[in-house]
């Protein structure tokens, strides 16, 4: 279907599960604020009524993008668009899916409810087959937020009126893509698909809807256009397992996103019902000793901490080449990957990480969530196991990480046990990648130990990690709280090294005292990072930060993306051989 390039983020918002039929429904949306949370009293789900403003979805109001940029609280929103189904969409079914919403969402369509979710990070679609008509339709989406309520993750987003400290400006409600989708009755729904180079084939399971009894199922692999392998079954149940023989093993690695494209079909009586379109990535995660090893090879991940935030669009990227200009700004400083930190990122984010060959840590924005209270697990856990259902499938995502610096309460450690919990089930939904329980300060069950330190001293940071060389003792920041258990170890903050040179102000921040200049520096990274590298039980690092995040200015780059130094420098001390690898 062909789409309007002048309506914001047009490109098609699921890369790995592609179909020719959808609608981007981006653009102008009605919009009304509701502080009181009386809309629906007040009659705004009839779909005639008229909201008082508009809005450019997929931006949030409190951005620029969005036209609105309204920066106080606001206890929930209404949007309302009006939409025509495509000619040729006659028969199947008409899927409306939503990228995110912050937080709770409620849907209607012609005044009919067709659904609602909870949780602000993950997507979401509902049938409204039965809902639309022909000729106009209108979609009404009421959503609630509360960041100070203590029962939702909110990641950096602020609970104060103003941006503080690493705290940032809101995202409420629509903040990405929403779309249409036409399908047959029955049709493939989802995929959970893992690599396996070392017996040369792929593992596919693949969810459908619909009644499918009696269809064929096949797959097609190719790489470089070439066929490479197919296999196909006969759909019994609700799901079809198969495996996918390949001629030719080409490896997903850092630095190279080696890819397979792969063709999916169900036909019904040798006619073709349902088609998708997708990729895959071979490469192989272990555990070793000290070693992160990637298709065997110990690889030093280089990482840096990557928030997700633009100064238009808050958390939403102003366009997909943002979003890959990230990456590339990264690896051009000798970066191999990044920490996606308190937030899951949007799916194409992470297409273009496999693309481009860059490792990535999945994580949830648990900030602001109570994980002290019985509801924390019912609050935390649906929404996180949607995000790691959802990147399962990408090669580029080699961790877990749901929890980032948790706390106890007045030191009760009454979260133990939200933290194994999730920590137990994350590892029964993938038992492929490694998990941490808790980033930074109070591991309860982790596959990984790190740590947090911001020390700006390099001499100091360095005698901290020196007697773990020779067998001694592990430096553990946290000792009441966490016990070393000889995992594999690395500092997954360090740095965040405060330089601003033309700041006018005094809200802006980094760590620690200032450099007096550039020299200056570059000399505490320098050593900083390089007691990290030459360090034979450092499998990685990861600094703090990519870019400068509104007031928090620690950045490599600024917040507009434009480098603080020559990036050659910054590449050079992070690309020499690490003292743990092959």
């Amino acid at each position: 279907m062909t789409h309007s390039s002048n309506i914001p983020r047009p490109e098609y918002p699921r890369p790995q599960w592609v179909r020719s039929d959808w609608a981007n429904l981006n653009g102008q949306w009605q919009f009304e604020i509701d502080h009181g949370k009386s809309g629906k009293d007040r009659g705004l789900t009839d779909p005639g009524y008229q909201l008082s403003g508009t809005i450019t979805v997929p931006f949030c109001p409190e951005s620029k993008l969005s036209g609105v940029e309204y920066k106080d609280f606001m206890a929930a929103v209404w949007y309302k668009r009006a939409f025509t189904v495509p000619e040729g969409w006659a028969g199947g079914r008409i899927l409306l899916h939503f990228g995110a919403v912050d937080y709770a969402a409620e849907v209607w369509v012609n005044g009919t409810v067709a659904g609602s979710h909870r949780g602000g990070y993950t997507p979401f679609s509902f049938d409204i087959t039965s809902h639309v008509v022909p000729g106009s339709n209108v979609i009404t989406v009421y959503a609630e937020d509360d960041v100070r309520s203590g029962r939702q993750p909110r990641g950096k987003q602020s609970g104060l009126y103003h941006s503080h400290g690493c705290d940032y400006t809101r995202t409420t409600g629509i903040w990405q893509t929403v779309w249409l989708e036409h399908v047959p009755k029955a049709y493939m729904a989802s995929m959970k698909l893992v690599g396996d180079p070392d017996n040369a084939c792929v593992h596919l399971e693949i969810a459908v809807e619909g009644s499918a009894a009696g269809e064929r199922l096949a797959a097609s692999a190719y790489f470089d256009g070439r066929l490479v392998g197919e296999a196909g079954a006969i759909v019994s149940g609700p799901s079809v397992k198969l495996t996918v023989p390949l001629s030719e093993i080409h490896l997903w690695e850092a630095g190279n996103g080696r890819l397979y494209d792969l063709a999916l079909s169900l036909t019904d009586q040798g006619s073709p019902s349902d088609s998708v379109q997708s990729y895959f990535g071979l490469r192989t995660l272990r555990l070793d000793g000290m070693a992160f090893r990637i298709n065997g090879k110990s690889v030093f991940q280089r990482l840096v901490l990557d928030q997700g935030f633009y100064p238009d669009g808050i958390y939403t990227a102003p366009s997909d080449e943002d979003l890959r200009r990230d990456i590339e700004l990264s690896m051009e400083l000798g970066f191999n990957g990044a920490r996606l930190h308190e937030k899951i990122f949007e799916p194409r984010f992470l297409y273009w990480a496999d693309r481009l060959g860059y490792l990535v840590w999945g994580e949830h924005a648990n900030w602001g969530l109570d994980i002290t209270t019985t509801e924390a697990v019912s609050r935390f856990l649906p929404e996180w196991l949607e995000g790691v259902e959802w990147d399962f499938n990408h090669p580029a995502l080699v961790g877990w990480c749901p929890f980032n610096e948790t706390w106890d309460k007045d030191g009760t450690k009454q979260h133990n046990d939200v933290l194994r919990i999730v920590y137990e089930v994350t590892k029964r939904m993938d038992p492929t990648r490694p998990v941490i329980d808790t980033s930074g300060n109070f591991h309860v069950v982790t596959d990984i130990f790190d740590i947090h330190d911001y020390d700006q001293n390099p001499e100091t940071f360095r005698q901290k990690f020196e007697s773990m060389k020779d067998g001694g003792e592990v430096y553990n920041t946290f000792p009441n709280r966490q016990t070393y258990g000889g995992q594999p170890y690395f500092v997954s903050e360090y740095g965040g090294i405060w330089w601003n040179p033309d700041q006018k102000d005094g809200k802006a921040w980094g760590y620690g005292e200032r450099p007096a200049s550039e020299e200056e520096f570059l000399a505490r990274y320098e050593g900083l990072t390089s007691t990290l590298l030459d360090h034979p039980m450092m499998f990685g690092f990861c600094y703090t930060q990519l870019y400068d995040v509104e007031q928090e200015v620690n950045g490599l780059y600024t917040y507009e993306r434009k480098a603080k130094f020559d990036p050659e420098v910054i590449r050079r001390i992070n690309s020499r051989k690490a003292a743990i690898e092959d």
